[in-house]
């Protein structure tokens, strides 16, 4: 079976005007679908690879062949890393939940998780990622370059930010800054807590 692209769970338009819906198109039906695309090619010729669920072939690059290894990799993990992605946006949620009481403890205030998030994500030279995981029982912020996922490190992802340049580069140009403070106003944190009592030890 064939990896397929998955649909987006809103319209192009319903992040307005955060991210736009330009930005929403060329990104999911051109950008992850060129990931499918590539990775269905790279396992062609491995089928014993193609009816793996995404997260289990990502977790388990040690034992996919050298020869294919980087384009899985890489292509894999765009797909996952993007399903992943969409699955923690939204608009006009409000929402309460233990995820803020861990936020607290760990940093002492949302605000200052806030500001920690966006120092890491400005920090990210080239493309990659910021996470908000679970470390163990530990809220840790992590970057990732390219499509790596940190369940690759046995951290369970909590929350993301996709810092590529075709994530944000149609409206912000290179105001990455003000990117991730509108990425602030479409967080599902309804998905984020589930995701935090579901990994939760």
């Amino acid at each position: 079976m064939a990896y397929e692209l998955p649909p987006l769970p809103y319209k192009y338009d319903s992040l307005e005007p955060f991210i736009d819906e330009k930005t929403m198109k060329i990104h999911h039906d051109k950008h992850h679908a060129s990931y499918i695309l590539k990775l269905n090619q790279t396992l062609k010729n491995y089928p014993e690879l193609q009816d793996k669920p995404i997260e289990s072939l990502i977790q388990g690059l040690e034992d996919v062949s050298e020869e294919i290894r980087e384009s899985v990799k890489n292509n894999g993990g765009g797909h996952l890393n993007h399903t992943f992605f969409w699955s923690i946006l939204t608009k006009k949620l409000i929402f309460k939940g233990e995820i803020f009481n861990e936020i607290d403890k760990t940093f002492q205030t949302f605000e200052n998780f806030k500001e920690e998030f966006t120092k890491s994500a400005m920090n990210v030279f080239g493309s990659g990622w910021t996470w908000l995981v679970l470390d163990g029982n530990q809220l840790k912020i992590l970057n990732t370059s390219g499509h790596e996922n940190p369940i690759t490190h046995g951290k369970i992802p909590l929350l993301v930010i996709d810092l590529w340049e075709h994530a944000y580069y149609l409206k912000y140009q290179n105001r990455k800054n003000e990117y991730i403070e509108s990425f602030f106003n479409i967080i599902n944190w309804k998905k984020v807590n589930e995701l935090f009592l579901k990994y939760k030890i």
